[in-house]
């Protein structure tokens, strides 16, 4: 399941050619259950789309964050995994979902914007909530070589600035003009170009999730999620 956490500029079901009729804007607004809102995708998982161009969507209130906890607590326990898309940058919601996850990956691009905020986002995470686990993938890269600078760039930065932080490198993806081809075309480009250089480079990275150790202390399950998300909550409030 994808959860389409960038709540104000939401995209996924644009990048996919989808046209869901609800969204998270009717689970707050307007009482929707889940089971409305999610929606299937031809390509084997469900996703619970977002909003896009709604202000107050930007950032959740407490109420929303709870009237999110409550409709959640129907999903059943078959997911294998929850992926949470959030959007670039530090506000409250793409730290909120950050301190949620069980792990946190972070898309990297070569370009000194794309470090500086992936740098950004380990400080405040560190510093003001004690996560220090980081994974990285590094996207549109000529090689694996320029995907391993860029790496480096940003372990450095955290090694001179942040004590104890753990970043450890993914894979990278090579630029492959399949992939804007396929935003073009609004179908996933795994799917539509499967031998293609990224394609095959998304399949290599995403098989090395199953080797990933679980935090301590988690229940195995999806509910973790939202035990956290619960937590986190109690905690501002």
């Amino acid at each position: 399941m994808l959860l389409d956490a960038d709540l104000g500029l939401a995209n996924v079901d644009v990048i996919l050619g989808l046209a869901p009729e609800y969204n998270m804007f009717h689970l707050f607004h307007e009482n929707m259950t889940l089971d409305k809102i999610l929606m299937e995708t031809p390509y084997g998982f469900r996703i619970l789309p977002a909003s896009s161009g709604v202000s107050d969507m930007v950032s959740l209130s407490r109420g929303q964050k709870l009237d999110l906890l409550d409709a959640m607590d129907t999903l059943d326990d078959d997911l294998d995994y929850l992926i949470v898309d959030t959007g670039a940058g530090i506000n409250d919601n793409v730290l909120y979902f950050n301190l949620a996850v069980q792990e946190r990956l972070l898309v990297l691009t070569p370009e000194p914007t794309s470090l500086t905020d992936a740098y950004a986002l380990i400080k405040v995470l560190k510093l003001h909530h004690g996560v220090e686990r980081f994974r990285v993938l590094v996207n549109m890269v000529k090689d694996k070589r320029a995907a391993k600078e860029a790496y480096v760039k940003l372990l450095n930065a955290c090694d001179h600035f942040l004590d104890g932080i753990s970043l450890d490198l993914v894979g990278f993806i090579p630029y492959d003009p399949n992939v804007r081809k396929g935003v073009i075309s609004q179908v996933p480009f795994c799917h539509a170009t499967p031998r293609s250089p990224a394609s095959q480079a998304i399949v290599q990275a995403a098989g090395s999730i199953e080797n990933w150790k679980a935090e301590p202390n988690t229940d195995g399950n999806i509910k973790f999620f939202w035990k956290k998300l619960l937590f986190q909550e109690q905690s501002v409030a």
